[in-house]
């Protein structure tokens, strides 16, 4: 083992984060739980995760009872998580895993990586948590450890490479798993991107980049692209204390979630004249614009609406629509892009 693993590990065993979905010392990790967090904490903070994970499992404590859920519900109880695509993936991957692996997640890399919504990352900290594999573990925390370690001088995601050969020259074949965890944890409290704690870091003596005292620039990221600004009309449609929401394809963004009918999203420098938003309404009642401007950022561009409300004679019956109580919109689990639309409204 190596100096790195070792004095990282005994630092671990004295400061190790208190998690829900973490296996307590001495005890063998549940791989359900492992798995599930994993898939939640993708493009997701710690603080965030928490009370989602407490939900799925209290409403879904095996993964054969997720297996058995209706995507609607899965769906709606990810709702504000993000990336949809996740949860289509989670329930997918649930199913797959009690159909063809009689409920029991496979114990190596590359079954693990066979199953939907599991990538190279995911695939090896499932391995390593659940499992003790020595896969080699790489997130955001583990690359910004790693890079200031080896002063990697290659801008991401070029350096993911490195990185990765680097990690596995000093991931143990003991302990891998709380190796791994002990990497997160020491790049969420003390490696971190802004300040670093350096003369807290149980192996500063191996960091070429605190013995250069340049830490913070590591890693080194590629400029950022300027994201697109897509605008788009939206439309809120009330009948007896009802809204009209769409269910969005089963496919692409927030598939399989609902939303308000909306012009297409697309960049453009100006918002839908009347002529173009009229042939997207979702009824032809009078309608009359809302105060305000919702914003919301996607992972590649940015997203900006404007609402048009109306009041319908009747429930009318919509191709993909269906009607909600308003005082329960909190229910129907609008993912947050939508919820901040009918803000303008509410």
């Amino acid at each position: 083992m190596s100096k790195t693993a070792e004095k990282l590990l005994s630092w671990y065993d004295r400061n190790r984060r208190a998690l829900p979905w973490r296996a307590e010392p001495g005890v063998k990790a549940d791989p359900y739980h492992v798995w599930l967090s994993e898939i939640m904490l993708q493009q997701t903070t710690v603080a965030t995760v928490k009370s989602y994970f407490s939900r799925f499992l209290e409403r879904w404590p095996t993964v054969e009872e997720l297996a058995a859920a209706a995507q609607e519900d899965v769906l709606k109880e990810w709702a504000g998580l993000g990336y949809y695509a996740r949860a289509r993936n989670l329930h997918a991957c649930a199913q797959k895993v009690a159909r063809e692996h009689g409920g029991i997640f496979p114990a190596n890399e590359i079954e693990l990586k066979a199953l939907p919504g599991i990538g190279d990352y995911t695939g090896a900290a499932i391995a390593a948590i659940a499992f003790d594999i020595p896969a080699t573990v790489v997130d955001g925390n583990v690359e910004r450890v790693v890079s200031r370690q080896f002063r990697v001088e290659e801008a991401l995601p070029g350096a993911k490479k490195p990185i990765k050969a680097h990690t596995a020259d000093i991931t143990p074949h003991e302990r891998a798993g709380d190796f791994a965890q002990a990497m997160m944890d020491l790049g969420s409290a003390v490696c971190t991107p802004k300040n670093p704690k350096c003369l807290l870091c149980p192996i500063r003596a191996e960091c070429q980049a605190n013995r250069a005292g340049d830490a913070e620039r590591f890693p080194i990221k590629a400029p950022k692209k300027i994201k697109p600004v897509r605008r788009a009309i939206s439309f809120w449609l009330e009948h007896d204390g009802h809204v009209l929401l769409e269910r969005r394809p089963p496919k692409g963004l927030l598939g399989g979630m609902p939303g308000l009918f909306s012009t297409p999203w697309e960049a453009r420098d100006d918002f839908p004249g009347k002529e173009e938003w009229l042939q997207h309404r979702p009824s032809e009642d009078y309608w009359k614009p809302v105060d305000g401007l919702a914003k919301h950022t996607f992972t590649h561009f940015h997203l900006e609406t404007r609402l048009m409300a109306a009041k319908a004679n009747q429930k009318y019956n919509v191709e993909d629509g269906f009607w909600h109580p308003i005082d329960a919109l909190e229910e129907v689990g609008l993912p947050t892009v939508f919820t901040k639309i009918a803000a303008l409204k509410l």
